[in-house]
């Protein structure tokens, strides 16, 4: 999977993109369709110790995901997206599961006729 990562407003070290790469390949265990991913890592200027945002949008398929979370640290922020967008693709392929097989029993019912 291709990861593009931004950051806004400051400079990410190596250890932070790495550390994104680390998670993000994660993802591909649940699904090995995903097409590429787009991370997006904002520091807002506030007096909030919570003012690391992360977005993080996953290409798929016929559909796109998307995740943000704003935290103390980036590697918070992180752990919580994926694990947000691991959800959404157990969900995903759950529906695109159930699609198949109705449209399988259909092909078994109109074969059936003939």
């Amino acid at each position: 999977m291709k990861i593009s990562v931004q950051s806004i407003h400051f400079t990410a070290d190596k250890k932070l993109l790495a550390f994104i790469q680390k998670k993000a390949d994660k993802l591909d265990q649940f699904f090995d369709q995903i097409i590429n991913a787009e991370v997006y890592l904002r520091l807002e200027k506030t007096e909030d110790e919570l003012n690391k945002i992360m977005e993080i949008k996953l290409n798929l398929p016929g559909t796109m995901l998307f995740a943000k979370q704003q935290c103390k640290t980036f590697e918070e922020a992180t752990d919580l997206a994926t694990e947000s967008l691991r959800r959404q693709i157990d969900k995903y392929k759950s529906k695109l599961n159930s699609h198949l097989s109705k449209y399988k029993d259909d092909l078994v019912e109109n074969a059936a006729d003939i």
